[in-house]
């Protein structure tokens, strides 16, 4: 590893979690944030706070912009840091409105989303082993629906390495064609993605800062972005709409809920 690379990279153990929950879900047909919308009695964003909380997280950090005060009366977990985007800019400035909270820590970081309830412990776990194992900078989820149109898609070199992800309405008509995609949950080490999210520019049809670019970042600086992918696309689903949250619904009744709700207020 170079000088470069070790500096990036970071020497902690362990892992600390992002997740991202600042949206306001318009697709939801509701006034309500979308990561308070209830599943299975509690609110959506309780899923990926006990994911990351089971899989052995240190500071959980969640970005909160639309209706944060309901999400702060809601969650009053004292292992719970509230982070505030007042700009809802794109899920790269979202990131970056936790650097101070991070200003020094030293190893990776887990970034979830608020609004993928279905996430396994198991899963997260697995990501951070696979990113420490690849000696990378960056690791992204991935995974191969069955229909992929819609979603960022992962570009890889041939020996394995991700190059880009590009969002659908940016795509060429061959990247198009690839069926892996982007889950938006990925594995970075803090030094290089706070440094890579200062730098992201909006030069794209979103006009918004994309996460997705720091993989991009790290080829054109010689780091390595590995991926792992989700075997079950279902249990990495986003939930945008009512259908969506229903079928998360009936997946979710076979789950022991009892860690999980204990993380909300009542």
């Amino acid at each position: 590893m170079n000088g470069q690379e070790d500096m990036q990279r970071g020497v902690a153990d362990g892992f600390s979690t992002i997740i991202l929950a600042a949206g306001k879900g318009t697709r939801m047909k509701s006034d309500l944030a979308k990561v308070l919308h209830p599943l299975r009695g509690v609110p959506m964003l309780t899923y990926p706070v006990a994911a990351a909380k089971q899989a052995g997280s240190g500071k959980i950090v969640v970005v909160i912009g639309h209706q944060a005060e309901q999400i702060r009366e809601k969650f009053r977990d004292p292992g719970l840091i509230f982070v505030e985007q007042r700009e809802l800019l794109g899920t790269g400035h979202a990131v970056l409105q936790t650097e101070q909270v991070f200003r020094n820590h030293n190893g990776a970081i887990i970034i979830l989303c608020g609004d993928v309830p279905l996430i396994l412990p198991g899963t997260v776990k697995t990501l951070y082993e696979r990113h420490r194992s690849a000696k990378a900078v960056v690791t992204v989820l991935t995974t191969i629906p069955e229909e992929a149109t819609g979603y960022g898609r992962v570009v890889k070199a041939a020996d394995g390495n991700v190059l880009k992800i590009v969002e659908e309405k940016d795509a060429t008509t061959d990247e198009k064609k690839i069926r892996e995609i982007n889950t938006g949950i990925y594995c970075v080490e803090s030094g290089f993605l706070f440094a890579a999210v200062a730098a992201l520019g909006n030069r794209n049809a979103q006009r918004e800062y994309y996460l997705t670019d720091i993989i991009e970042i790290a080829c054109k600086r010689g780091l390595r972005a590995a991926s792992l992918p989700a075997p079950d696309p279902m249990e990495v689903m986003g939930i945008n709409t009512p259908d969506e949250l229903e079928r998360a619904d009936l997946r979710m009744a076979t789950r022991d809920l009892r860690q999980a709700v204990s993380f909300t207020r009542e």
